[in-house]
């Protein structure tokens, strides 16, 4: 019970935090310039988002949540448990940030969760 519920916070949390950068790069803009002064002025632009500064903490809690279930739980189960993140990912994309998932995206989409599937049975 302990594993499964470390690993959905990690799982949630890390999907959640993606999703708010996500929003608050988007209203920062397209990068397309990579010089160091660019880059940190589109960071310090980001940074005004609350959105930024939400996903920030939620990246935070599934990173403490990935390294709990590391001092329990093998390795080779978490990480590869954890993938189901992908999943959850562009389900999220499309219904908070409205993206086009294509018919490749969502049969790799289904690909991984089978494979979690056989690492958590097996």
């Amino acid at each position: 019970m302990r594993t499964t519920s470390f690993l959905l916070l990690l799982v949630l949390s890390g999907t959640a935090g993606d999703l708010s950068i996500t929003r608050a790069m988007k209203q920062v803009g397209a990068v397309e310039d990579f010089r160091p002064s660019t880059i940190l002025r589109s960071l310090l632009r980001a940074l005004q988002y609350a959105s930024m500064w939400i996903g920030v903490g939620l990246h935070a809690l599934a990173f403490g949540s990935f390294l709990a279930l590391l001092s329990w739980a093998d390795v080779s189960f978490v990480v590869p448990a954890s993938a189901l993140s992908y999943a959850v990912g562009v389900v999220g994309a499309k219904l908070f940030l409205r993206e086009t998932i294509t018919f490749s995206r969502w049969a790799g989409v289904l690909f991984i969760s089978f494979g979690v599937v056989f690492v958590v049975i097996g």
